[in-house]
């Protein structure tokens, strides 16, 4: 996979080495070196070393080398099954659990459980992430569906890049939102003053959000947020863009929100059209214990 970045003025006299560990997800320091040492990384089409100091306007690219399997151990990690066929398996994944193992998650993870949980998942995303067609963050909760197959798994990417999955995620949110109903339409990229979030960018992909009122707290707002794309964060970072960062957030939002473990989301109700039969399926749960928690402490302030 061929990748490009355009160096900032912001970048400018950056080690590349520390730019692109910040830029590229998933990857050390130690593995850029390495990359750079091979020559899969260049600049304005030319092999440098590790130290070099970028130069606005230059042009980095690189070629990320096919990661070397994981040994994927299966787990027996207890996982709430909303439904399940021979094609789709529907997961209540709870807060603070990973989807897939990476450098930092090698166990642990939703993948292990769903290994020990079905014997048959789609291959398509590789073995690091088998069966996985769309992620939620580590510390949000809720409905994930996963592929049996790779007829299903393609079938439920295209529902998404079709916008035709309904994904409907509630929020706490800080201060009080003004209107009952809104269309965020504002793009997401790698934020420029720090690689490791994300941000609403001119040339950014695009990302739209609808939210609606559900509650009004002293000084907190209950939303539904319905996802008509599925950017990184993308939630997140479109409400701190309008001033009302999730509760708990430790990227996006305030440092501290009553002790909480990760911002208040969860992805509450999932529809899809069954990608065997056609029928439309569609799945809610109800927020976790810690979420509800905060409601009851909210509506107890008033």
């Amino acid at each position: 996979m061929s990748e490009q970045y355009q160096v900032l003025e912001s970048d400018q006299s950056k080690r590349i080495d520390k730019l692109l560990t910040d830029i590229v997800e998933d990857a050390s320091r130690s593995q850029i070196q390495s990359w750079l040492k091979d020559k899969f990384v260049l600049v304005d089409g030319e092999a440098v070393k590790s130290n070099y100091k970028v130069q606005e306007g230059e042009v980095i690219s690189w070629s990320i080398p096919e990661p070397e399997p994981l040994e994927i151990v299966a787990e027996d990690i207890p996982i709430e099954i909303v439904y399940e066929d021979e094609d789709v398996v529907v997961v209540n994944k709870p807060s603070g659990m990973v989807v897939h193992p990476s450098a930092g998650h090698p166990s642990g993870t939703l993948v292990n459980a769903l290994l020990f949980h079905c014997k048959d998942l789609s291959g398509i995303n590789g073995v690091e992430r088998p069966g996985i067609v769309h992620r939620i963050d580590k510390d949000t909760s809720g409905l994930l569906m996963v592929a049996k197959n790779d007829k299903a798994h393609r079938s439920l990417v295209e529902q998404l890049q079709n916008k035709s999955v309904e994904r409907k995620y509630e929020a706490i949110v800080h201060g009080m939102i003004s209107h009952e109903y809104g269309t965020i339409d504002a793009p997401i990229g790698r934020d420029p003053k720090d690689r490791q979030k994300m941000a609403v960018v001119e040339g950014g992909r695009e990302a739209v959000t609808h939210f609606r009122v559900l509650k009004h707290f002293q000084d907190f707002t209950l939303v539904e947020c319905k996802l008509e794309t599925g950017r990184t964060h993308q939630i997140r970072v479109h409400m701190r863009y309008i001033n009302h960062p999730l509760a708990g957030d430790p990227k996006y939002g305030p440092r501290k929100t009553w002790g909480l473990d990760g911002q208040a989301l969860h992805a509450k109700s999932l529809g899809f059209d069954h990608p065997r039969t056609g029928e439309w399926k569609e799945f809610e749960v109800e927020p976790p214990k810690e979420f509800t928690d905060m409601i009851t402490f909210l509506e107890n302030r008033e």
